[in-house]
């Protein structure tokens, strides 16, 4: 009687166990309060894409984003999370720097007035932490210029003139980095 006992007690906590391991397991943290998105630039809208941009997308949360949350002056992983990373799929100008087709990751060193974009080989990083201007491949300096408030981190890219402007937005700053399709063969190597 006493064994039946201890195994009736045993066995009730077995499946305890088991229900109580099964209900969390299968518990989802809440959602990435800065979740990933994907930009593209194509020629059309069934073309096969010509840039691509995998980015985190911060929030405002009514603060004030530049010269605030996101310092003046010091590297930024332009966005959130994992380092922001950009494909060109055939060689491009970007700014006025050459760049072989490629994966990079894009940083920034946003000013009040004007920003430093850079575009670095060492990929699959952590945010800006990682960071190695060795790995720099292009380094372009652009202009900043206000706009109406937007809430969330946003990339997207606008043509003008013949010319691609990869547009990052956040609070009142909007970027415009210039970007050139080529086919040239003297660009920056990996």
């Amino acid at each position: 009687m006493k064994k039946l006992k201890i195994k009736s007690v045993i066995t009730v906590a077995l499946i305890a166990i088991f229900f109580v391991t099964e209900s969390t397991a299968q518990r989802f943290n809440g959602l990435d309060e800065a979740p990933h998105d994907i930009s593209y630039y194509r020629t059309s809208m069934i073309s096969a894409p010509m840039v691509k941009v995998i980015y985190g997308r911060p929030q405002k949360n009514g603060e004030e984003v530049f010269g605030n949350t996101v310092a003046y002056d010091e590297i930024w992983r332009t966005g959130a999370n994992e380092a922001t990373e950009v494909k060109f799929y055939q060689d491009i100008v970007f700014g006025d720097v050459k760049v072989v087709a490629g994966t990079y990751v894009l940083y920034t060193i946003p000013g009040e007035n004007e920003w430093e974009i850079i575009l670095s080989s060492n990929l699959d990083v952590l945010g800006a932490f990682q960071y190695d201007p060795l790995f720099d491949i292009a380094r372009v300096k652009v202009s900043s210029k206000k706009a109406e408030e937007l809430e969330v981190f946003s990339i997207i890219f606008k043509e003008k003139n013949e010319h691609i402007q990869m547009v990052l937005g956040w609070d009142t700053t909007r970027v415009n980095i210039p970007i050139t399709l080529s086919k040239n063969e003297n660009y920056a190597k990996l």
